[in-house]
């Protein structure tokens, strides 16, 4: 506006200057004083301009208003169409497993009513169930608040914090671990590893402590001498016994972990005598299947590198008596055609029964500049040790156990391949007895398959024609469905009662399924004007209501889905939806004709 008013003056002035001066070279005509007239008429006008100007702002302020109304109009409307969506109990049942408690999933829809009118009455969106979003679902509380605030709603800061907290403080509780101090049997501290060579001997208790972690109590156990191996790159920790020396009372050892570099042994219970001599055992069945599963990790990591490329490296892996995991860089799934032959490699090297070659205490510089596959981040000693199988296939850094020659692992199995981060893929898999397990369960249920389709030897194309049948079959059934609620809306309009001017309807349905009774409900609506109506029915043994309320009749007490709440008590129940269409479920079949008689009383 400044910019505006200073132009105007210079216009004005160059032109009254110019009009003066003309005006004075004329003796019969009076002077003029033409600057004033022209700057009355200059602040006229910017008092004009200034006028528009401010009832711009006005304006643009009200439409601003009217915006933020119609923003919240709308996320009332949004709310109620979420409320909706999350409290028709028949989809909620459909979700459950079958060991679900109905009664609790009852408290849980109540509980999220409440929040839900909550933030229908205030614009505050509860913090408790901001943060039963995060911590139950991943949503996270900052994508709550964006979409909170575009919608203008705002989260109640002082419940979410609160609800952190109290979750915070029942992590704390649940993970402290109270550790006892060392108490020394004896002095010595000097501990050593003998599992690569050996899976039992005879040695002493150097010390041990009591340790107390969610309400259990264990007792960590240092010995001189053990076979066990400690969980470390991947492969889980050695479990087994510990005897007294004459081998007639034992402890179980159920974990060995590192700590400090120590080897530390689990057991629930101590020894009556913790002096003298022990026999240390390892499950030598459990270490030999992890054995299996490690070595088969060596060979999956070539494999993968041979097939894929050389960019493939280790990210992680899990190596147990049961099953193995590994993790490693690729950019895309792998396809059906590469994971054939990564298997069909692997098991390839497991039948040419490679022997192990294993190099203990080599210097680190040499064993990289021998070719070894090292880990990337990992770190590693002065010394390494080296696991070979085949100089021209596998050779990496390792410090877990492994089998004697690749023959040993027997067969090797791909169960899945998966994404777990960016760049990052997964392969799970079984060797050994649990892979030769898992072929014959194929094998016989396919021989099973084959029975079933009466023997024939292309059972792709068999299933194939069962499925187009079904799918065929199944809009059959719809078609018949359809057919029947279209035959039953004419008798059932019949059945309208007026009271008080409205066409009231209440009767039970047997349809096989809710979207059937729902087509039905909107079809009898469209035939009978100013229609409250009412069914109940009795699907899979499970009671249901349905609510329909012609939508120019709909008010406060007229409303389907608190109708439909109220009604839904009568079967141990709840329910919601629209104001003029809404659903419940429940438990008491028992209760169905009450909810007839029941209904009738919102028009009474």
């Amino acid at each position: 506006m400044r910019t505006l008013a200073i132009g105007t003056d210079i216009f004005y002035d160059t032109i009254g200057n110019t009009i003066e001066k003309s005006l004075k070279s004329v003796d019969k005509i009076p002077t003029i004083n033409i600057q004033e007239i022209l700057q009355t008429k200059n602040n006229e006008y910017i008092s004009a301009f200034k006028k528009i100007h401010d009832s711009l702002d006005r304006l643009i302020e009200i439409q601003n208003s009217i915006d933020k109304v119609s923003k919240i109009e709308n996320s009332l409307k949004t709310f109620n169409s979420v409320k909706n969506s999350i409290i028709t109990f028949d989809k909620l049942k459909k979700s459950l497993p079958k060991t679900s408690s109905i009664a609790s999933v009852i408290d849980k829809v109540n509980q999220t009513q409440k929040w839900l009118d909550k933030v229908s009455e205030n614009f505050k969106i509860p913090g408790e169930l901001v943060f039963k979003l995060q911590d139950t679902y991943g949503f996270p509380k900052d994508l709550t608040e964006l979409m909170g605030r575009e919608n203008g709603f705002i989260i109640e800061e002082e419940q979410y914090e609160k609800a952190l907290k109290e979750q915070k403080n029942r992590s704390r509780a649940a993970t402290a671990v109270d550790t006892g101090d060392w108490i020394i049997v004896n002095q010595d501290n000097d501990t050593e590893f003998v599992g690569y060579d050996l899976t039992e001997i005879e040695t002493e208790i150097l010390k041990y402590r009591k340790v107390s972690a969610k309400g259990k109590e264990q007792y960590q156990i240092v010995l001189r001498q053990t076979p066990f191996y400690a969980e470390s790159g991947g492969q889980v920790g050695d479990t087994g016994r510990l005897e007294d020396h004459r081998r007639q009372f034992l402890v179980e050892i159920t974990d060995t972990k590192k700590e400090n570099g120590v080897i530390v042994h689990y057991t629930d219970t101590l020894p009556t005598d913790v002096d003298g001599k022990f026999w240390a055992v390892i499950d030598e069945d459990k270490r030999i299947l992890t054995e299996d599963n490690h070595s088969a990790t060596h060979l999956l990591h070539a494999a993968l590198k041979k097939v894929l490329g050389t960019h493939v490296n280790q990210k992680g892996s899990l190596v147990n008596a049961d099953n193995l995991r590994f993790d490693f860089s690729h950019f895309a799934k792998i396809s059906e055609e590469d994971l054939l032959e990564i298997e069909r490699l692997v098991n390839q090297k497991i039948r040419e029964n490679i022997k192990l070659k294993e190099q203990r205490n080599v210097p680190y510089d040499e064993a990289i500049n021998s070719g070894v596959t090292a880990l990337f981040g990992e770190k590693y000693g002065d010394f390494v040790r080296v696991i070979t199988f085949d100089d021209h296939f596998s050779k990496e850094l390792c410090g877990g156990t492994h089998v004697k020659a690749t023959g040993q692992i027997g067969y090797f199995k791909i169960i899945s391949e998966s994404a777990v981060a960016a760049g990052v893929r997964r392969i799970e898999a079984i060797t050994a007895d649990k892979a030769e397990q898992f072929i014959a369960n194929q094998s016989k249920e396919l021989s099973q398959l084959k029975s079933l389709l009466k023997g024939t030897q292309n059972i792709s194309a068999a299933v194939q024609t069962l499925i187009d049948e079904n799918a065929k079959l199944k809009k059959e059934v719809e078609k018949s469905i359809l057919a029947k609620a279209g035959d039953m809306k004419q008798d059932i309009a019949a059945k309208a009662t007026n009271i008080n001017g409205i066409n009231f309807i209440a009767t039970q349905v047997d349809l096989p399924n809710a979207d059937a009774v729902k087509n039905l409900a909107f079809e009898v609506k469209a035939l009978v004007p100013d229609l409250y109506l009412v069914f109940t029915t009795l699907i899979d043994d499970k009671p249901g209501i349905t609510v329909m309320i012609a939508e120019n009749i709909v008010s406060d007490t007229l409303n389907a889905a608190k109708i439909v709440r109220e009604l839904g008590k009568e079967i141990q129940g709840g329910g919601g939806g629209q104001p003029f269409y809404a659903t419940a479920g429940g438990k008491n079949a028992a209760g169905l004709a009450s909810v007839l008689e029941k209904a009738k009383q919102f028009i009474s």
